[in-house]
């Protein structure tokens, strides 16, 4: 068996790997040495493939279309594009172009230029770069910019836009009294408005230069996955896809970099699908120079609105050239030629983060409940005020004890309830999208209101909202909708369901809500207060599915069966506290025996569906050995059958959970559904249950079975997806731990609040300590990613004898093929330690996934004094689970 690796392991040999390297007199910096590139201008490899220098008497037609329109951009701009010659003319090499003020009665009060290559030329990667002076005042905006030929994702801004430059009121005051002076660059992609998207950066020229002043060079480089912004060649902004992370199982767990994404219909399915690699810009894209008057933007900011005195033939948007390089190096990818500085791709310099949500995570399949609020805050999912300014709270009331209490004022808003990181303030609480996927059929939202005093204004709609996925889905329906089909009334509680069934059917993707709303419509609740209670995604009544195959008597629909040896099962009586049981003897025929379902064996054939219980789900016996097979040593074999014999697990009875041997006391025997599952078993139809000595090895052996089912014991009980690593002892198959120094650490005892204890006293070697697992044990925390934790309680005893000691918290996964490290005070909590004193601390699991863990195999814990600086300490910890709090 391969060795269980950890990736402190590199702590051990640092000191080493430095002689070594100071040994050998060479280099060993691969990478590349970002100091000394050259930025004074472009990379080389660059090879023009298109340009129009402007250098004739006319706008080249062969190049550039007019757009003829006063559609106003989409923006509500203020203008009108024409192709008159007095908006757009060539001259002394430059282009140039114009916003006027319109003739009285016009459409629109301004014209202007819009020029276009598409139908002439359209590029995918290069370096695209123009040479401009641009326009000032208050409402203008010029830019130069890119948009997709063919829309191949769909319509804006699903295909992408690329902005190269642009900017607004050049010159117009900021908040500050200072001249604007800022240029832009720019993406759009996404899903399609309005929930489309934009990331890009703002630039200010070096020296308090104003771009309306002069020339400048204005560039982007565009390859596969990367796109990068230039004023005069300095690089001062990038954007890149999206980077999924996958876990062990190879399912989408989060991001390993948030950047551009979009939104597409699959043509083979018809689905609207999110889609996190190169798309939407990875196909051709075409040039457009425009120079806008007003829009949404510019009229928002600055001195506000539109300065007419701007808009006249001096004050022009001058081009002096375009042009598009293509890379040598490679054509197909533009990679090769990348033109980069130091901290181009660093998140607090040039790097830009893109707007990408994360891959919903994977429905673990197991259906589950959720409940949002009933009397007691759930920290996970707060009582929420939109966009009003109130801050909802629990007041008493006579019927329902603790109610969560919403008013609406003056200012538009919706209410509820919500599980998203940037609305989460309890240190307990960490974003919990839910999924319900597992229970659409049968599903239920539904929550307790009552009406204190109804809205100012009549007959005001109340809605109900939920949305998923950070609002990549939502559905919004009239309360009336609900099952009881009530409205609401003053100073009555009344209750309110809708079916997940038809939440979904109308668009809403049940595998991760985390908004739940009730309001009165949009701007029109002012006067309102409500209460609420009892909100929950449920299962109204459900119980989760169990089987008793045999107990006290044989059950009609499972009868005992001898397969081959010709004999017939009986019920015989045991002890009192079994009392009828089944008894099976096995002759000198081979055979095997137990219960089974098929139809040809007087069975009811209605096979028994565990796969809602897979995960926790066990089949259980108590086995008890009259006499035992005449051969002394024949194995003891328990097997299970689905769907006629389709698939099929047989495995010693010493696999059981309990690993017991058959014997002549009663004994208990369990087997996982999901250890079945994971061998073959299709557990959607079992249809027999067989407990037999090793075939043709049998004879003489008579015993009794009773208890027979198939259940998930404990289903009526909260469960807790979490593994508890420690809490007094140590959890099985895992180990207290120090990793380099050679202490064995110890269990002591503490107060009495804790008990027994992990302590760890670290000395003179260098060393980090925590729980390992052993050879081939990993924890799969993968399911409560979006809701769990690592949380435990930590005491030092002695601190460490160097004061510039920093606390640190690492989990690794895999053998280390990932990990993350923290310091203690990244917590939810914040703190660092105290001497003396029980802390606890928490990280949110969907953090440590957002930084790069695979929480489907977690097999290290790590809490300690930065490497080399620990000497003396002394430390304990406690209560260390990770999973669901």
């Amino acid at each position: 068996m391969m060795k269980k690796s950890s990736g402190t392991t590199k702590y051990f040999s640092l000191g080493l790997m430095a002689l070594a390297i100071q040994g050998c007199g060479g280099d060993t910096n691969t990478s590349t040495n970002l100091d000394n590139v050259d930025i004074s201008g472009p990379s080389t490899g660059w090879e023009m493939v298109w340009n129009d220098e402007f250098d004739g008497t006319s706008i080249d037609a062969a190049k550039w279309s007019h757009e003829v329109n006063c559609a106003g951009g989409g923006n509500q701009e203020s203008q009108c594009y024409t192709d008159a010659p007095e908006n757009s003319w060539v001259a002394d090499g430059m282009l140039n172009i114009a916003a006027l003020k319109a003739d009285e009665g016009a459409e629109k009060p301004f014209t202007s230029a819009r020029l276009t290559t598409k139908g002439k030329a359209d590029f995918l990667y290069g370096r695209i770069e123009m040479r401009a002076k641009l326009p000032s005042g208050q409402g203008s905006w010029p830019a130069f910019w890119m948009l997709p030929t063919d829309n191949v994702y769909g319509i804006w801004p699903r295909s992408g836009e690329i902005d190269i430059v642009e900017a607004v009121n050049l010159k117009a005051k900021d908040a500050e009294g200072n001249p604007e002076a800022h240029v832009h660059g720019t993406l759009h992609y996404g899903r399609e408005w309005p929930k489309n998207e934009q990331s890009g950066k703002a630039y200010l020229l070096p020296d308090n230069i104003n771009p309306a002043d002069d020339f400048h060079t204005y560039a982007i480089e565009w390859q596969q996955g990367e796109i990068r912004w230039y004023v005069d060649d300095y690089l001062y902004a990038t954007q890149r896809r999206s980077e999924v992370r996958y876990n062990a199982k190879e399912q989408p767990v989060g991001l390993a970099y948030k950047g551009w994404f979009t939104e597409y219909y699959d043509q083979s399915t018809g689905e609207l699908n999110l889609t996190w690699g190169d798309q939407p810009f990875d196909e051709k894209f075409h040039l457009m120079l425009n120079f806008a008057v007003g829009g949404n933007w510019p009229i928002n900011v600055n001195e506000t609105g539109i300065d007419e005195t701007a808009f006249n033939s001096e004050n022009k948007y001058i081009v002096d050239y375009v042009r598009v390089y293509e890379c040598t190096a490679n054509p197909d990818t533009g990679k090769g030629c990348e033109t980069v500085r130091p901290g181009y791709d660093k998140l607090d310099d040039a790097l830009v983060e893109g707007k990408a949500p994360a891959p919903t995570p994977p429905s673990d399949g197991v259906a589950k409940d959720l409940l949002i609020f009933d009397s007691t805050p759930n920290p996970s999912w707060p009582a929420w005020d939109c966009c009003g300014g109130s801050t909802p709270d629990l007041v008493a009331d006579a019927d329902k004890g603790d109610v969560y209490r919403f008013v609406v004022g003056e200012s538009p808003t919706v209410n509820g309830f919500i599980s998203r990181s940037a609305f989460i303030t309890d240190p307990e609480g960490v974003p919990s999208p839910f999924d319900a996927s597992p229970i659409e059929s049968n599903g239920v939202l539904s929550f307790a209101m009552k009406l204190v005093s109804a809205p100012v204004a009549p007959d005001v709609a109340w809605l109900v909202k939920l949305e998923s996925n950070e609002g990549a889905t939502a559905v919004e329906l009239p309360i009336t909708d609900s099952t009881e089909g009530l409205a609401p009334s003053v100073g009555q509680w009344q209750t309110y369901s809708f079916p997940l069934s038809t939440l979904a059917s109308k668009g809403l993707d049940l595998s991760a809500i985390d908004v739940v709303m009730l309001f009165p419509a949009w701007g029109s609740g002012n006067g309102a207060e409500y209460l609420m209670d009892e909100v929950k995604i449920s299962r109204p009544n459900a119980s989760l599915p169990s089987l008793t195959v045999f107990t006290d008597n044989e059950n009609p629909d499972w009868p005992m069966w001898d397969c081959c040896g010709g004999s017939t099962p009986s019920v015989v009586s045991d002890d009192a506290e079994h009392g009828i049981v089944s008894e099976f003897t096995v002759g000198s025929s081979p055979t095997v025996m137990g219960y089974i379902n098929r139809t040809e064996f007087g069975g009811s054939g209605a096979m028994f569906d565990a796969t809602s219980i897979l995960e926790k789900g066990l089949i259980q016996f108590e086995l008890k050995v009259v006499n035992a097979p005449n051969t002394a040593d024949a194995p003891w074999l328990f097997k299970v059958e689905s769907n006629n014999g389709e698939t099929a697990v047989e495995v010693a009875l010493t696999a059981s959970v309990e690993g017991n041997v058959p014997s002549a006391q009663w004994q208990t025997f369990s087997f996982s559904l999901a250890d079945l599952s994971a061998a073959g078993l299709d557990v959607s139809a079992i249809d027999v249950l067989m407990i037999f000595p090793a075939w043709g090895q049998g004879e003489g052996a008579v015993y009794r079975v009773d208890n027979v089912k198939i259940s998930q014991p404990g289903a009526d009980a909260p469960s807790a997806d979490r593994l508890t690593l420690f809490a007094d002892q140590i959890a099985d198959t895992w180990s207290i731990w120090d990793c380099c120094a050679g202490s064995t650490p110890t269990v002591v005892s503490d107060d009495s609040d804790h008990g027994a204890v992990a302590e760890y006293v670290i000395g003179e070697q260098p060393t980090v300590v925590g729980f390992f697992a052993d050879d081939g044990v990993y924890y799969d925390a993968s399911a409560a990613v979006p809701s769990g934790v690592v949380r435990f309680e930590m005491k030092v005893v002695s601190a460490p004898s160097d004061p510039s000691s920093k606390w640190l918290f690492k989990i690794e996964s895999g053998d280390a093929s990932t990990a993350v490290e923290l310091n203690l005070s990244d917590s939810l909590e914040g703190v660092e330690p105290v001497v003396g004193q029980w802390q606890t601390y928490t990280f949110p699991l969907q953090t440590l996934a957002d930084a790069g863990l695979d929480a489907s195999a977690i097999d290290v814990l790590m809490v300690f004094p930065s490497w080399g600086t620990g000497n003396g300490a002394v430390f304990r910890l406690d209560n260390a689970i990770i999973g669901t709090p």
